[in-house]
């Protein structure tokens, strides 16, 4: 280890007492997400006559819909695991055959339980967009692989039990979980439409299939009109819309987001049925929570471009840009899964790009370089090392962060900047809300620990 013996000695008299400053109680944000976990009780929720949400069986919901002669499942949960529990909750319901599978959209938590379902049937029609995984196409297509490890990150997945609460819109993933993304089931779409409205009568059943593109660009809704029930997909759950996910998406057209939800509440629904979390019933609570989303999104949308418009950078935005109280109170738009902030940084990035419009950004100085004069602006590199440390033990983690990162900068082989830097991560962690940056937090920490560790 390169850190000098005195400081190392420092350090750890000073960390413990940080630490546990920030750390003895429990936080707000963690209290509101063990609350949350309510909301993935595992249960075969009633929705209407014949129709059924099972909520808690791993990340998404899986719905079933009960036909004169067979079954209709719309979305088939994350994993074949999964996919066997839910059905044995529906076979409790009824022994009809699977006639048909919908796919809301492409993402592998709502398809990858697809072949446990299309077994319970014979020549089982599977409904989706024309422009099926075309999210993931654009990943293989440039041969991008970060956002796996990242999307680990992101789900908590290598986290202990004791460090995972929930994702926000979904039971915490369990321990070994390996997070895969793009198409992950081995039944794909049989049948496809690529706009517009797809009627269909399966089962004696009236379907509307309405395509609508939000948090990915082959999304659909699944409209039942003799029921008046509504599956969102993922244009709606109860949370802020996840409209820039760090794991690393594309732009997501968050316009069109506002217009889904839009489109949604003019079918005058009764019933509700997310993509994630449980169902909302009754014809006044489903207008307020499609009309909410879709004020809060647009608002969003529209305060970010008129801060732009102003030369705000994406720095500026995120204080310029709050939701109003009236939607900032509501808990369906809390932000457990997305944030507000990150979705305004990607406006800014889906329609100006990287460049926040100041010049002294166009050729920044490197990381190392910024860090060699910030350590001779503070008197050396100890002297540096010296407010970190002070910076975590007053509660200023988030300095303690971007304070550590120059002192990595400086030195990677040091070891106590990196545990700063853990500790800080750790404690910010323990203050969010969005569930997927705590998981984030989190084990960038744990890698960093890790990695000292073995130093050793």
């Amino acid at each position: 280890m390169k850190t000098h013996s005195l400081f190392r000695l420092s350090f750890l008299l000073l960390a413990p007492l940080a630490f546990s400053s920030i750390s003895s109680a429990e936080s707000e944000a963690t209290r509101r997400l063990i609350e949350r976990n309510a909301e993935f009780r595992k249960e075969a929720v009633k929705v209407a006559d014949g129709v059924y949400s099972a909520v808690g069986y791993r990340a998404s919901t899986i719905n079933m819909i009960e036909g004169d002669d067979g079954i209709i499942i719309v979305d088939t949960g994350q994993t074949p695991g999964a996919a066997k529990e839910a059905l044995a909750e529906f076979r409790k319901l009824t022994d009809k055959p699977v006639k048909a599978i919908i796919f809301t959209h492409s993402h592998g938590d709502h398809i990858g339980g697809a072949s446990i379902f299309a077994a319970e049937g014979e020549d089982v029609d599977v409904w989706a967009r024309e422009n099926f995984g075309s999210e993931s196409g654009t990943f293989s297509g440039a041969g991008l692989t970060i956002h796996r490890p990242r999307g680990s990150r992101q789900a908590g997945a290598l986290l202990p039990a004791d460090k995972k609460i929930n994702n926000g819109v979904a039971p915490a993933v369990p321990d070994n979980h390996q997070v895969r993304f793009g198409k992950t089931s081995e039944v794909m779409p049989t049948r496809t439409f690529e706009s517009g409205r797809e009627k269909l009568t399966i089962a004696g059943v009236k379907v509307e299939l309405v395509a609508v593109s939000g948090e990915t660009d082959d999304a659909l809704y699944v409209w039942l009109p003799e029921k008046k029930v509504l599956f969102s997909g993922d244009n709606f759950y109860k949370s802020w819309p996840n409209a820039y996910a760090i794991r690393g998406t594309a732009y997501r057209d968050i316009r069109s987001w506002a217009d889904a939800n839009d489109a949604m509440l003019q079918e005058g629904a009764e019933a509700l049925v997310p993509g994630h979390t449980r169902p909302i019933v009754g014809a006044e609570n489903v207008k307020q929570a499609l009309t909410d989303y879709r004020d809060a999104i647009r608002f969003v949308f529209d305060k970010t471009i008129e801060g732009m418009n102003q030369g705000m950078t994406p720095d500026e935005l995120v204080d310029y840009v709050k939701l109003p109280a009236k939607l900032a109170e509501k808990d369906y738009l809390g932000e457990y899964y997305g944030n507000v902030e990150w979705a305004v940084r990607a406006i800014f990035q889906g329609y100006l790009g990287w460049f926040d419009g100041n010049p002294t950004n166009l050729f920044p100085l490197s990381p190392k370089d910024e860090a060699e004069r910030m350590a001779k602006l503070a008197g050396g590199k100890e002297a540096l090392l010296v407010q970190a440390r002070l910076a975590l033990k007053n509660n200023d983690a988030q300095w303690a962060a971007q304070l550590s990162d120059q002192l990595i900068a400086l030195d990677p082989e040091a070891d106590e900047p990196k545990l700063i830097k853990a500790d800080a991560l750790s404690a910010l962690a323990e203050e969010l809300l969005t569930a997927t940056g705590r998981n984030y937090y989190f084990t960038v920490a744990q890698e960093l620990r890790k990695e000292v560790e073995t130093q050793k």
